[in-house]
């Protein structure tokens, strides 16, 4: 009989910490999980289902164009913001009740209370109800920041996007990663008039030039007014709107002003530091490579560590957690080589180094072809799609892969894995081709377009 009321207590009930408390029970432990808003954390209640389903949403707009196009007698509709918004309170409300039921399942005690660590064997929930634990694992999340400008609260964040009463008929989105570039997509489709403010040079920094250079001119060419070199000064509210103050001197009223702009890791009042754990300057939990921080009893997995912020990672990381402290097994996360998905309209798929990464390392050929694709085509919509392998001209493998077409999230899942496992390029040039279909391309590009 364990001395602890639990063998694990997991602080947090989005997806790595749920798995890492199935999981861990599974193995036989007494495992308690504290949530204190919604069961699914950011992905499914406020992040990567919603707003997958908002892209969906948003694609029917072109689908109704092309559909005349390849004769079929159909009109343009009008979307209806209320009627989606309740199908989408109605399926995150069924996919949470699923998560609850996966842990009850499990055997995983819940506990619907923020809690705060207050000994290193010690958790305590906002009732007072204190519990002794010999593993705690921090698995909180992290949610967006509004900037420090005048007037920021007036903005949103993705956090309200989903529970905007109606739709703005004009919305600034402001930032240039994915999640500002989705959004813009995403409202932009939805017959929103929508202004995207970069003060860098491009949009999505840190991937494959070549392939956010597309995602960027795609965007413009579908409306929306992207802004590159641009940020916002001040905020105020006007009666018909929220008047921007722009770094170029320009002002304009918007209905919405969305920021973008950061996200920061929960540990605010969390205990951590108190009882000896390390957090970061960005308010990030320092881990070690088996998410270990400097108090032996306390794990933290997730975006919490502000490692890579990924769902699937979360998760990964979670599994790793088990395996180390409950299976006797340590396993080391592995960060390298993770495709990811932006589902931009043009989605883009990438995993592996960017051509100018891979550049920094060693000497590279580089095989790429863009072209309008033939569903597209035909429709005489002016899509173009590119394929991109980076390929190391000493070892022969490829070392990154970029696609920005429809569905590149998919095609990028199953380039993974061959990347992953160190697949050449004459490995991929010896693979038939399926035809005619566009991620064909990535096994019959002869010759490469560049070296370096």
């Amino acid at each position: 009989m364990s001395n602890f009321d639990y063998d694990l207590f997991v602080i947090g009930g989005g997806s790595g910490g749920v798995r890492a408390a199935r999981v861990a029970a599974a193995t036989g432990a007494n495992v308690g999980l504290a949530e204190e808003f919604r069961m699914g954390g950011t992905c499914v209640i406020r992040g990567c289902v919603p707003k997958k389903l908002m892209v969906f949403a948003s694609e029917y707009q072109e689908m109704f164009a092309d559909a005349r196009a390849y004769g079929w007698d159909v009109q343009d509709g009008t979307f209806n913001w209320p009627s989606f918004r309740t199908n989408l309170a109605s399926e995150l409300d069924r996919l949470e009740a699923v998560y609850r039921k996966l842990l009850v399942g499990s055997g995983v005690a819940i506990h619907d209370s923020r809690t705060t660590v207050t000994g290193t064997h010690e958790v305590a929930l906002s009732d007072g109800t204190k519990f002794s634990v010999k593993h705690i694992l921090v698995a909180t999340g992290g949610r967006p920041v509004l900037p420090d400008i005048k007037n920021s609260e007036l903005g949103i964040t993705s956090n309200n996007i989903f529970l905007l009463p109606e739709l703005p008929k004009k919305i600034l989105i402001v930032g240039g990663g994915y999640i500002a570039s989705e959004f813009a997509c995403i409202l932009n489709g939805l017959s929103v008039e929508v202004t995207q403010f970069y003060r860098g040079e491009q949009i999505l920094r840190g991937f494959d030039d070549e392939a956010r250079g597309l995602v960027s001119e795609m965007m413009i060419e579908k409306g929306v007014n992207l802004q590159l070199g641009m940020n916002v000064l001040e905020m105020e509210k006007y009666d018909d709107g929220i008047c921007v103050k722009c770094t170029n001197g320009s002002e304009k009223i918007y209905d919405q002003v969305m920021f973008a702009t950061g996200r920061t890791p929960n540990t605010d009042g969390l205990g951590l530091e108190a009882v000896g754990v390390e957090v970061g300057l960005s308010k990030e939990v320092m881990v070690d490579d088996y998410s270990q921080t400097k108090v032996p009893s306390i794990y933290a997995i997730g975006d919490v560590t502000n490692r890579v912020q990924l769902t699937p990672v979360a998760i990964r990381e979670g599994m790793a957690f088990v395996e180390t402290v409950f299976k006797g097994n340590p396993t080391k996360i592995d960060h390298a080589l993770i495709p990811s998905a932006i589902f931009t309209q043009p989605e883009m798929g990438t995993v592996g180094l960017s051509e100018e990464d891979a550049r920094q390392q060693e000497a590279i050929e580089v095989y790429a072809t863009s072209f309008r694709p033939l569903q597209t085509a035909f429709a005489n919509r002016p899509d173009r799609v590119l394929m991109k392998l980076v390929v190391s001209k000493t070892t022969r493998k490829v070392l990154g892969c970029h696609i920005v077409s429809p569905n590149a999230g998919e095609m990028i899942q199953l380039a993974g894995i061959a990347i992953k496992m160190g697949a050449t390029k004459e490995q991929f040039d010896a693979t038939c081709a399926v035809h005619p279909t566009i991620s064909e391309e990535l096994v019959t590009m002869r010759d490469p377009v560049r070296t370096a």
